[in-house]
């Protein structure tokens, strides 16, 4: 498996793999995303099986949004995509659902309560030194 940045031809299968998880992203801030190299994609045989689009911030570099091929989940797809991000762009951040706090924990990432949000939480994970 390969991890690297998705190229504008990839914009439409990036998309069906968010949207397949029920993620919400606008398609014309995820083409930008792309065209700014801050999407990555996993890939295996030339088929794209999971995606991270980033938003880098001031504060470090945001998960919009992470998502694996449902047929793929558990094979650690995701963490690679979230370590290639980490080794590319430092310290990141990420904003869930707690059902899938043993996704953000088990890569180590401190996790705490929203503020006004009781249903979401705030992930952060430093640059390793």
């Amino acid at each position: 498996m390969t991890v690297r940045p998705a190229t504008p031809d990839e914009h439409l299968s990036v998309m069906r793999i968010v949207n397949a998880a029920m993620l919400e992203t606008d398609a014309s801030e995820v083409k930008e995303r792309i065209e700014e190299e801050t999407v990555l994609v996993a890939e295996e045989e030339n088929r794209i099986l999971g995606t991270a689009v980033l938003d880098p911030r001031d504060s470090g570099t945001h998960i919009d949004a992470i998502a694996v091929l449902r047929a793929r989940r558990g094979q650690g797809i995701g963490r690679e995509l979230v370590e290639t991000a980490r080794e590319r762009l430092g310290r990141l951040t990420a904003e869930f659902d707690p059902k899938v706090r043993p996704f953000y924990e088990s890569l180590g990432f401190d996790i705490e309560s929203v503020e006004d949000r009781e249903e979401r939480l705030l992930g952060t994970l430093e640059r390793e030194h």
